[in-house]
């Protein structure tokens, strides 16, 4: 899996390098302005050339150093080039201003201020190297004018003005690295949501070095980034970080086994006229792999069910007890509660039994999914509905593990990730799952393009519905409900929680962009046999 550094790994990361001798800090940064420029020329093959203008925008602090480094090179290349500094040049860290003092032996310096003026040229390229992954705090001054221009959609590096190619380094100046979120002082509150104030506007390529960072995939960060191109700079160290998920393949196959041995999901319906969120999950488990999947409904919601599905079996489930005896037979060891359920008293009930459920062990006669124990637990999703009932009923909500304090579901969670970033690193989705997860003391799977998920022990993980896996037919009614009945048939299949809720965002995604526009959530389980059959199953 892909690692999405923090900004703190990625500083420990290039230290431990310098302090072994490894490499130097010049040596990082002359390497660094280098991938930038290639990845330049690869992305844009007719900018290879020596009849072309740049613009770079330095900043103060290394960020600034690689800018100075890509001026250079490109006007050995044989550009023009006029390059403008933000900050005082003898507050510079070392490496960034041995190539500041670099390029004054090839050309002029000019002052980015508040009277910022650009006449002298007018360029194709625009690099952005004010400020990288180290910043901490809101761009003031030069910020304000800045997105001002942006507001007005008259800033000199728009692509409306010249046509120019926008290139950040690291990210465009403003975003938080570890969040994706634009730093915003006191004075940006309620001017231009969302816009990034204090950024020099959303460039049309990103380089970053060694890996992504969590900003290039969280919140505003791929809105703003473009594409982001990674560039090694021959750093070997990994951390321990939060994973861009890709699935293990092979365990999606199935074994030449008795349907029981991959999983019996049950999902719970809503009365009459309301069965369609549990359907569309029902058949989402089953074409996701689990051996069996039955719906469970009131006794008068079984005609309608049965004049819709098939394959999908039906049993009366009309309250909590019916719901103990359902789950008596130890086959059933997935149980999705919440699409379609209602909120009534019923409702109430069932997610009662499902939280009892989660909890006790049950001998099983034969083993289920990839489980050899001699006991199962019957795993639960808790969707829809049934998060709107655990946040109305605050005993029911402490039925979850270490979550006794709260009234509401994570309301304080909530208003922490919705105030505005003032300083960085700023509190993340990232932030937000990992602390409601270890609330919970269960797996938590914040959806989004941006889909987090993140189990108690602070284990995460983020699908990206971004960049080339852009996928915003997903966006349409019913979608939900059917990616809670992949994660529940994969849970019955005998996949972890974790790895479940990660595998069925990423194959949610896939089918997304296997079907592509006009997407409905019926066409969503529905595309599952060609992705698989696209995975080599």
């Amino acid at each position: 899996m892909t690692e999405l550094l923090t900004a703190a790994q990625m500083r420990a990361i290039e230290q431990a390098a310098i302090a072994s001798g490894e490499v130097t800090g010049l040596e990082l940064m002359e390497r660094a302005g280098r991938g930038v420029v290639e990845a330049i020329f690869e992305e844009w093959p007719a900018l290879n050339a020596t009849s072309h203008r740049a613009v770079v925008l330095c900043g103060p602090g290394n960020n600034g150093g690689d800018g100075f480094v890509v001026a250079r090179l490109l006007k050995e290349w044989g550009w023009e080039v006029e390059v403008f500094l933000y900050g005082d040049p003898d507050r510079m860290p070392p490496d960034a201003r041995v190539n500041y003092e670099r390029w004054l032996g090839m050309g002029e310096v000019g002052e980015l201020g508040l009277n910022l003026s650009i006449h002298s040229i007018e360029p194709n390229l625009v690099v952005d190297a004010l400020f990288g992954t180290g910043l901490s705090r809101p761009v003031t001054g030069i910020g304000l004018t800045l997105l001002e221009m942006h507001e007005e959609r008259q800033s000199l590096w728009t692509k409306g003005k010249w046509g120019v190619a926008h290139v950040a380094i690291d990210l465009p100046s403003g975003l938080c690295s570890d969040s994706g979120r634009p730093l915003k002082s006191e004075q940006f509150r309620g001017i231009g949501e969302g816009v990034a104030a204090a950024s020099t506007g959303a460039a049309d390529l990103t380089v970053t070095f060694h890996s992504m960072k969590l900003g290039h995939v969280l919140a505003d960060g791929p809105d703003l980034c473009g594409k982001v191109k990674v560039c090694d700079i021959g750093l070997s160290a990994a951390m321990d970080a939060v994973k861009l998920y890709e699935p293990w393949v092979r365990d999606l196959g199935k074994r030449f086994e008795h349907k029981y041995s991959h999983g019996h999901a049950l999902i719970l319906s809503g009365p009459s006229g309301r069965g369609g969120a549990a359907r569309l999950a029902a058949r989402g488990a089953l074409r996701i792999g689990a051996g069996v999947v039955t719906v469970g409904c009131p006794t008068d919601a079984i005609p309608e069910n049965a004049a819709r599905l098939d394959a999908v079996m039906l049993r009366g489930v009309v309250d909590g007890l019916a719901l103990e005896e359902a789950l008596a037979d130890p086959r059933i060891n997935a149980l999705c509660v919440g699409p379609g359920l209602g909120l009534a008293a019923r409702g109430r009930e069932v997610v009662a039994v499902a939280l009892k459920c989660r909890s006790e062990a049950r001998p099983t006669s034969a083993p289920v999914g990839r489980a050899s124990d001699r006991h199962s637990l019957c795993t639960v999703v808790l969707d829809a509905d049934a998060l709107t009932i655990l946040s109305q009923n605050p005993d029911l909500f402490a039925a979850l593990p270490h979550a006794g304090e709260f009234a509401r579901l994570f309301p304080d969670i909530a208003e922490k990730l919705a105030a505005p970033a003032t300083k960085g690193p700023a509190y993340s989705k990232v932030d937000a799952t990992r602390e409601a997860a270890k609330r919970a003391g269960c797996v938590v799977l914040y959806k989004g393009p941006d889909t987090v998920i993140a189990d108690p022990t602070g284990r995460c993980a983020i699908n990206s519905a971004h960049y080339d896996r852009a996928a915003p037919w997903l966006a349409t009614a019913g979608s939900g409900d059917v990616l809670a009945g992949f994660i529940t048939g994969l849970l019955a299949r005998g996949f972890s929680p974790f790895d479940a809720a990660c595998t069925g965002a990423w194959l949610h995604v896939e089918c997304a962009l296997s079907f592509g526009p006009g997407l409905i959530a019926e066409d969503l389980p529905e595309e599952l046999p060609k992705v698989f059959r696209a995975l080599g199953l």
